[in-house]
């Protein structure tokens, strides 16, 4: 067995198991960001003259309609700092789309919700069909594989993408970031959401119903013809100005009312259980490791910062039995039956049908022509 080693710079450790680290003993997160994202990343003028040009087309292109891009927001931070900037220093006219697949927390509604009424939006909402979403993602968690939360991700992008194509919107935002994010979950964490031969294997193995009202997004349809054919382009506004999570979150709560979650992504009921407590107890995976390791590499938080907060676990241990009591009755399954699949062996994306080789080539082919780079703006 491999012996424990941690990043002498980060906070990723041996968890991934696929980690090297140099002869300092930092690790292949922070290599690959030093040499092959932050020399490409540019939050100066030349970021913020990308950024004008950009808006510019944007705001060319919805000339004569009722909002000029679709803007997906989730009550999470990113999203929600990416609306103020879009609405208050772009000028932009978003249509906010939010994407409910019956896991949303009262805080996220909540946060929603104040932001929409001060800016004086409307919001659309697209409900996703609950009884094959909770069937679908019990499918998940009887597969044993850690990436349990994929029927709600994936329900995301492909409706923000079917709804761009159905109503011709060429431009949709996207919260996704380099200041929070420069560090990927290991694929042994986090497999692709989009890998429809895995997504389908799955649900034929461990699904009860048909899935005939869920949004599906296979990865040609949105990487190549939505984008090259029809032309629809994914911005990432906050890749292009400084972003600074606490600053954020200090504008946002002071101007609309909004209020901060314990932890990234955690405006989703489930999100909360499932990276919280669900990953790192069964599988020893703390996300939280590839949160805090991005935020020490862009200077927003101190390493011993944040191996004193990996000290304390995830969840709140005196509100887990609840947690798991609350997400067992929304499957509606009983708390025995899941935590028999808590127990069951672990699985991985390996032990299902999957497309990764097509993914990787797709990727190797995409930067070979210069289509996406280094920092996937």
């Amino acid at each position: 067995m491999r012996p424990y080693q941690i990043c002498t710079n980060c906070v990723m450790d041996t968890t991934d198991s696929k980690i090297s680290f140099d002869e300092k003993g930092v690790c292949d997160h922070c290599n690959d960001f030093y040499k092959n994202v932050k020399p490409k990343w540019h939050t100066d003028e030349r970021g913020k003259a990308e950024l004008k040009a950009i808006v510019t087309k944007i705001k060319e292109s919805g000339k004569g309609k009722d909002f000029d891009c679709l803007l997906g927001i989730s009550g999470g931070v990113d999203s929600s700092y990416m609306l103020h900037v879009t609405v208050k220093d772009f000028g932009l006219r978003p249509l906010v789309f939010h994407v409910d697949g019956g896991w949303n927390s009262e805080l996220a509604v909540n946060n929603i919700e104040v932001m929409i009424d001060k800016l004086g939006l409307d919001l659309y909402t697209e409900v996703i069909d609950w009884e094959e979403m909770r069937d679908f993602q019990l499918a998940f968690i009887k597969s044993g594989v850690p990436h349990i939360d994929i029927p709600q991700d994936h329900a995301f992008i492909a409706t923000l993408y079917n709804f761009a194509d159905k109503y011709n919107i060429k431009y949709i935002l996207n919260g996704g970031n380099i200041s929070t994010e420069c560090v990927r979950n290991p694929m042994e964490w986090l497999y692709y959401g989009t890998d429809m031969a895995q997504i389908r294997d799955i649900h034929r193995r461990f699904g009860t119903i048909p899935l005939k009202n869920y949004p599906l997004s296979p990865i040609l349809k949105h990487k190549f013809y939505l984008r090259y054919i029809k032309g629809i382009k994914v911005v990432k506004p906050l890749n292009y100005f400084p972003y600074v999570k606490k600053e954020a979150v200090k504008l946002l709560s002071e101007t609309y009312g909004w209020k901060e979650y314990p932890q990234k992504h955690f405006e989703s009921r489930f999100t909360k259980f499932y990276e919280g407590y669900w990953l790192p107890v069964k599988f020893g995976y703390d996300t939280r490791k590839v949160q805090y390791s991005s935020l020490i590499l862009t200077g927003q938080m101190s390493r011993d910062e944040a191996l004193e907060k990996l000290k304390v676990p995830a969840y709140d241990t005196d509100t887990i039995a609840d947690e798991f009591k609350y997400i067992a009755t929304k499957l509606n399954i009983t708390e025995d039956e899941l935590r028999s699949y808590m127990e069951a062996p672990n699985k991985t994306y390996k032990d299902y049908r999957n497309q990764e080789s097509l993914f990787v080539l797709g990727a190797n082919i995409l930067k070979a022509i210069g289509a996406e780079n280094a920092i996937k703006r």
